[in-house]
């Protein structure tokens, strides 16, 4: 079980930080109650200086805007928070209040009276909400590990990091990182990212972007390590 210090001190945000260097999750390896118990501990954002702990915070931000979190985690304590409740740790995306207003006005039709044109009208567009609403909530996300090996041991790995994170496009959210020694002195950059499936593809985005100019100056290869649904 992960413990914490009081998270709105310098040794708190240190020790999250320190704690972060080679995790993308405060414990396993996805996102749970955990990383929202950490989250809600944290009176604002934590600043550039503690980088990993900033990486963090914005991809645990990003998810709950998008998904929410429901995986239990293993425990974690943080002196001075209160319990998590239930409702922030899965959050989905509420149904739209006019489709439930919509179905509430349906039990006062009159089944037996003559359908007008406003009432099919108002029927077909309740018909085509609902279906791009199932649409969008099938829209799943994944998790994704990365290696990134760079040409030789006199390669800038802060630059080529700084390079992959350059890339930036919807539904795609870059993690924790760490650098990992391949041998001979040379070590690949191994990172995190949260994809939106239907919005990203892992494999274009290696063939078309990381592998290409001007990201391959600093990148030899990428490998896919492990994908996982979330």
């Amino acid at each position: 079980m992960a413990a914490f210090p009081n998270l709105n001190s310098d040794s708190g945000l240190k020790k999250l930080d320190e704690h972060l260097l080679t995790r993308s999750y405060i414990t396993g390896y996805q996102a749970s109650k955990d990383d929202i118990t950490v989250f809600t501990a944290l009176a604002k954002p934590p600043t550039s200086q503690y980088v990993n702990a900033s990486r963090w915070y914005n991809h645990i931000d990003a998810l709950l805007r998008i998904s929410g979190v429901s995986a239990e985690g293993s425990g974690v304590i943080v002196e001075g928070s209160a319990p998590v409740a239930e409702e922030a740790v899965a959050t989905p995306p509420a149904a739209d209040s006019k489709d439930a207003a919509d179905e509430e006005d349906d039990d006062d039709v009159d089944l037996f009276g003559e359908e007008t044109e406003e009432e099919k009208k108002a029927a077909e567009e309740r018909a085509a909400s609902v279906k791009a609403s199932t649409k969008k909530k099938e829209s799943g996300k994944s998790s994704v590990l990365i290696d990134i090996k760079p040409w030789d041991d006199e390669t800038d790995m802060k630059k080529l990091e700084e390079a992959v994170r350059s890339i930036q496009m919807e539904g795609l959210f870059w993690g924790a990182s760490k650098l990992v020694p391949v041998g001979y002195g040379i070590k690949k950059l191994q990172i995190m990212c949260t994809i939106v499936d239907d919005l990203v593809s892992i494999d274009t985005m290696i063939e078309e972007q990381l592998t290409v100019e001007p990201i391959n100056e600093f990148v030899q290869s990428c490998d896919i390590v492990a994908f996982n649904k979330i």
